[in-house]
């Protein structure tokens, strides 16, 4: 090949990868460490998460300990205490914010052990909740011969709950409220 044509291919080549690039490049100034390094801040978000799970200790370097596994009522009541005590608006993350902390870059996929070292990567709660009931008419006579009102639904959604899964960023609505899952709680960012 010509030395000016293998150049060129060259050229045409890093010129591709240049956008993925940039994206990673944009992607990573979204995030940082406190100047304690206890919390991983998602300048995008204005949120501030623990790089560990509830349970686990920041010794410094890592996270020891077991994560406390907790049922959507403990996991909640964790929360609003935690706001109480400490005066921050600690809350269970929303589904969408937990599955931005998988890190689909990595094989295979999960936390970035960098930022959230020791982190379990299995199903996690999320505070999000059905909103939207199937829209049936309870009027018809096949609903009403069938016992479909959209109460299935409704009970459903008070029985069941959405969790995250922090290894391959799946979300699911049926995660049954009684079960016992690990818990990463998020708060604001503090103001710098």
């Amino acid at each position: 090949m010509k030395p000016h044509l293998l150049l060129s291919a060259l050229l045409a080549g890093a010129f591709a990868y240049l956008p993925v690039w940039a994206t990673d490049l944009a992607a990573a100034q979204d995030w940082s460490l406190s100047a304690d390094g206890g919390y991983v801040l998602d300048h995008r978000a204005g949120l501030a998460w623990p790089r560990c799970v509830e349970g686990m200790q920041w010794t410094g370097k890592t996270c020891t300990g077991k994560p406390q596994l907790l049922d959507r009522a403990e996991a909640t009541a964790l929360a609003a205490e935690r706001w109480k005590a400490e005066g921050v608006g600690w809350r269970i993350p929303r589904a969408a914010e937990l599955q931005r902390l998988v890190d689909k870059s990595l094989s295979p996929p999960g936390l970035n052990p960098i930022l959230f070292p020791a982190a379990p990567g299995q199903w996690h709660w999320s505070s999000t909740s059905n909103v939207s009931a199937p829209s049936v008419n309870q009027y018809t006579y096949g609903n009403i011969a069938q016992g479909r009102a959209g109460d299935n639904a409704r009970q459903a959604a008070m029985i069941n709950g959405w969790a995250v899964n922090l290894s391959t960023g799946e979300a699911r609505g049926d995660a049954a409220r009684a079960s016992k899952l690990p818990v990463r709680l998020v708060r604001p960012m503090p103001v710098q």
